[in-house]
């Protein structure tokens, strides 16, 4: 009885807390600074090869369908994604048209112009061979190297020995960064950003930067500061490279998984800053 009577206490006892606590539900959709903290894992993991390509191919799958079904049409989360920001979408136009406007993107580097787009035609560019998510593919190039003057590599424009503004090309999502690249590092694009535009569901990649002022997480506008140009990165700070901007564009796929596109087009018809 008496073993009886302590086992009923207790019960009793762990019913009375139970029914004093107040049960609150956890969300189960993932915020949008998750998905920017997953794609931020994924892409040093690919970096380390710390995850096969076909694990990693599933996982940003995930991740960039997550962030399109988020950001789908105008709901009351983009007040907190966007930092009391909104988003402006036109949806008169077919996205086609909205990127052939001069008014959708900004040259991405202040007070420079397609000018300054290595090669003649943008010929640069070299998109086939290229595979995300297996870091021990080379030879691909599928992105614009835009210069600037620095003919003694200080990362500062000859012409008022300042630093280089790098530019958001549209509005859109600062998705992951790197801002610990140190000289002797092989990691080929040193200090960079990756920005997602959910309007073109697309990202793009900023590399070779100095210092980065932009967090994962940030929204920002077309034209705002991303970062000053720099030479970080195993190649980028060769002397033999002179300093320039790495810009890709990948295009997402219905599926998640990502294509390169070239922004050249897009880069000649840019508002400048």
């Amino acid at each position: 009885m008496r073993f009886l009577g302590v086992v009923v206490a207790v019960v009793l006892g762990g019913v009375n807390v139970a029914s004093s606590q107040v049960v609150t539900a956890v969300p189960t959709e993932p915020t949008v600074y998750s998905y920017c903290q997953d794609f931020q894992t994924l892409y040093i993991e690919i970096r380390r090869q710390a995850i096969t390509p076909d694990d990693a191919r599933n996982r940003f799958s995930s991740i960039m369908n997550g962030l399109k079904a988020r950001f789908a049409g105008k709901d009351s989360s983009y007040g907190a994604i966007m930092e009391a920001d909104t988003l402006t979408r036109s949806d008169s136009l077919s996205l086609d048209s909205l990127k052939r406007t001069r008014n959708y993107f900004v040259f991405p580097i202040r007070g420079y112009g397609p000018s300054a787009i290595g090669g003649t035609h943008g010929e640069g560019y070299r998109g086939t061979g290229f595979d995300l998510f297996d870091y021990t593919v080379r030879g691909s190039h599928p992105a614009q190297d835009i210069f600037i003057r620095d003919t003694n590599q200080d990362c500062l424009d000859d012409r008022n020995r300042q630093p280089v503004d790098i530019l958001s090309m549209t509005n859109g999502l600062v998705l992951a960064i790197e801002t610990g690249w140190k000289p002797g590092s092989e990691y080929r694009g040193g200090n960079w950003v990756w920005v997602y535009d959910p309007v073109m569901h697309g990202l793009f990649y900023y590399a070779h930067n100095n210092v980065v002022d932009v967090t994962p997480g940030q929204w920002v506008q077309a034209g705002q500061k991303l970062a000053t140009m720099g030479r970080t990165g195993f190649n980028a700070y060769k002397t033999r490279s002179p300093t320039h901007l790495h810009l890709m564009y990948l295009q997402l796929l219905p599926s998640g998984l990502p294509i390169p596109r070239n922004p050249y087009s897009w880069l000649l018809t840019a508002s400048r800053n």
